[in-house]
């Protein structure tokens, strides 16, 4: 099989990994959490907290499902047709997990969103009041930094524009 292939089943076994580990975890939360116990695991900074998130981070545009949907469905196509179109270089190997991440954590919220009408989340750093997430929050954001980081020090303008450029020659390498 050549490099494409092997790169779009890693994706696929990758994401649906990622997914079960999120989907895992919010099992537990809703098995354990939602009758109103929070495990304390740090007192005063760092506990399990459940909550039903009808919105987005931080609270904003609750109960508007069907833009989240929607964007999610988006989000998912752009992250795909990326993917398929990456040069598969060693250089763009982060870029490629950055999408497995990203793509995880749109799913495994999308299936609550589908599935419950709201997202279960139960991380709470109560130290900082920091808004409650869960770990599809944790694969966007940390996915969201490392891109960023990536993007700052360590891809140069030409690397965006090999990445970008679609429909144009292909070097040999991402033939084979």
């Amino acid at each position: 099989m050549n490099k494409k292939a092997n790169s779009c089943i890693i994706f696929i076994l990758s994401t649906i990994c990622f997914i079960f580990l999120d989907q895992f975890t919010k099992y537990l939360a809703l098995t354990h959490l939602k009758d109103g116990t929070s495990v304390i695991l740090i007192p005063g900074v760092f506990q399990l907290h459940y909550l039903e998130n009808r919105g987005a981070a931080f609270g904003m545009m609750q109960g508007m499902k069907h833009w989240f949907v929607i964007g999610t469905i988006l989000l998912l196509g752009i992250i795909i047709v990326l993917y398929l179109r990456s040069p598969m270089e060693k250089k763009y190997k982060w870029t490629r997990f950055i999408m497995i991440l990203v793509a995880s954590g749109a799913i495994g919220n999308l299936i609550d969103r589908l599935r419950l009408d709201y997202v279960v989340d139960f991380f709470y750093f109560e130290l900082i009041n920091f808004p409650i997430f869960n770990v599809a929050d944790i694969y966007v954001s940390c996915g969201t930094v490392l891109l960023i980081f990536l993007g700052l020090f360590y891809y140069k303008e030409e690397d965006f524009e090999k990445f970008f450029s679609f429909g144009k020659t292909q070097s040999k390498e991402e033939k084979i």
